[in-house]
């Protein structure tokens, strides 16, 4: 079998598992490397430090796996609709991407019945490494590499046709696949995406200072938020999806088809008065199966309260 037939023998098996596109990248360093060394010196990563372990492998996917020549990269869509009907109460938001089942279980299982399938198919033997956002590899960089999409402006992968909402997995392995060519920007100039950013976590076009994204301080962070960011924060409990919503390649993306990613085990809004008295019983419902319990129990407490005197400023300046 040449390298050709076998890598698409393995982009049929992923299409017959629900990935939505699937792309090859080389097993090389990756070309934005020094990218991601310079936003880790500039102190963008935030209280992130274990992004800082294992850089080199990072940079060089090679190194993960002995004789590895290829990565086989997935993306998964996770497009819903953006949020449930407004309460009649204070409510606080959810990022689409935690509120169905855990997009590390779900993925993690696609990818290794991917490789159980392709020992199958394939006579000769092959090592290979699965890993959903958890092992040490860029994932953003190699999906762009293998033609998955472009890394737009707000730093995430951008697709023409399924936008941005997209789950993102690779296998690094042995075998010698045809690699693909990478994707065309499309971002133009647009940059709705930055201008639309409330805490200002754009420091310019495909740069992200991490530290003061919505996303990082509602989850990642585990302090207080800084007040001069908390008016930012908005109504948001877990996550932001703000510079998504605003991107035009979403406005027409294609919805999401896998039923577990897509399943409603957290509802778009949740009352703040629900969060704020939070019991250690009521977290583990809550975030049960979800990658909402990345978050701890804590730290939805004090986003809701940051929500709850954003929203009680919001309705005293529309009084007065």
């Amino acid at each position: 079998m040449t390298p050709g037939e076998t890598s698409q023998l393995v982009k049929s098996l992923a299409a017959g598992l629900g990935f939505d596109r699937v792309g090859v990248a080389p097993a090389r360093p990756v070309e934005r490397a020094q990218y991601y060394s310079d936003w880790l010196a500039r102190g963008h990563a935030g209280s992130m430090t274990y992004l800082q372990r294992n850089a080199e492998l990072r940079c060089d996917p090679a190194q993960i796996l002995p004789g590895a020549r290829a990565i086989v990269c997935t993306t998964i869509s996770y497009n819903r609709d953006p949020c449930d009907e407004p309460l009649q109460e204070p409510s606080g938001r959810v990022s689409r991407y935690a509120r169905g089942d855990d997009y590390h279980v779900v993925i993690r299982r696609l990818l290794e019945t991917l490789i159980t399938q392709l020992r199958k198919h394939i006579c000769e033997p092959f090592d290979a490494r699965a890993f959903v956002d958890t092992g040490p590899v860029l994932e953003r960089e190699l999906a762009a590499a293998a033609g998955l999409g472009w890394i737009g402006k707000n730093t995430l992968l951008m697709h023409e046709r399924l936008g941005s909402y997209l789950f993102l997995g690779e296998i690094v392995t042995t075998l010698e696949l045809e690699p693909d060519s990478p994707a065309t920007d499309h971002c133009g100039t647009c940059t709705r995406c930055i201008d639309a950013c409330p805490t200002g976590a754009f420091p310019a076009p495909y740069q992200l200072d991490a530290s003061r994204c919505v996303s990082y301080l509602t989850i990642e962070n585990r302090g207080a938020i800084p007040e001069p960011l908390r008016k930012g924060v908005g109504d948001w409990v877990f996550g932001c999806d703000v510079c998504q919503e605003v991107c035009p390649h979403n406005s027409h993306a294609e919805p999401g088809r896998n039923a577990e990613l897509l399943s409603k085990r957290i509802p778009g809004r949740i009352p703040l008065s629900t969060l704020v008295s939070l019991t250690s019983g009521g977290y583990r419902r809550l975030t049960e199966g979800t990658a909402a319990r990345r978050s701890p129990r804590q730290a939805w407490q004090r986003n809701a309260a940051i929500a709850l005197a954003n929203q009680s400023a919001e309705v005293n300046t529309a009084v007065v």
